[in-house]
């Protein structure tokens, strides 16, 4: 049987709030993912409770913002609580059409401005011998703390993912100097999938007059079908980052 292909989506939703959180765009953020037609999808900064928006804004929904988007998508979703508050909490989801097995949400926090967080969910896509293993990662702003999240990470990887699974790690890198990653690609034998596909890496930040490389798609045990920024005028006008999609298909080993 031939494997069915996936495209797996990236996105920092910045809350579902538009880049100077002057308007709620849950909503749009919802039609326009769904346009996307992914099967997975990699969502950081994602509101599960804000009580003070949904007092002072009208259209800002009570509900968790993965559920909104699940149910529209009629999506089944994760959800990682990584930043945490007194009113209000957000992380990041992994939603699919797909069943979803939940595996862990890795703590990679480093100080008390930054909380942060990796979720780990699996997938068993059709006809694929081996269930795809998908990280869902939000990492800091200063480049030290990054040194020390992607440690966190290369060892989480290193003892619980097999080496042989196909892997996805993906999200928001803050990493727009290219210094920190490139350790964690090499550590854990990873492809970065728009260097290999298209060359350079996307400018994603921010949306509507993209300077910066933030976001990434690392992969291993895969071959990169597509890998495409959404740059239309829809997605400018949303979060204050542009989505990521990659297609793929598991990597044939050579005997």
């Amino acid at each position: 049987m031939t494997p069915v292909p996936v495209t797996v989506t990236s996105y920092n939703m910045h809350k579902g709030m538009s880049a100077l959180n002057r308007k709620v765009q849950v909503g749009s953020m919802a039609e326009a993912l769904h346009s996307l037609k992914s099967d997975i999808l990699l969502l950081q900064e994602v509101q599960g409770e804000h009580r003070i928006r949904h007092n002072r804004l009208p259209d800002f929904p009570h509900r968790p913002h993965y559920d909104i988007l699940g149910e529209h998508l009629s999506f089944n979703s994760s959800y990682g609580k990584n930043a945490v508050y007194p009113e209000r909490h957000h992380g990041n989801a992994i939603l699919s059409h797909m069943p979803i097995d939940t595996r862990h949400n890795l703590n990679i926090t480093v100080n008390k401005l930054e909380q942060r967080g990796v979720l780990h969910c699996e997938f068993q896509p059709e006809n694929w011998e081996l269930p795809l293993v998908c990280l869902c990662a939000h990492l800091n702003l200063r480049e030290l703390d990054r040194i020390k999240q992607y440690q966190a990470i290369y060892e989480y990887v290193d003892q619980y993912v097999d080496p042989d699974s196909p892997l996805i790690i993906a999200g928001d890198f803050n990493d727009w100097r290219y210094k920190s990653s490139h350790s964690l690609g090499k550590a854990l034998d990873l492809q970065e999938a728009f260097v290999d596909a298209a060359g350079k890496r996307p400018k994603t930040f921010p949306a509507r007059l993209p300077v910066l490389s933030l976001d990434r798609i690392y992969t291993r045990n895969l071959e990169v079908l597509d890998a495409r920024i959404h740059k239309e005028k829809q997605w400018q006008k949303l979060s204050d980052h542009l989505p990521l999609s990659v297609k793929v298909l598991p990597r044939i080993k050579q005997p």
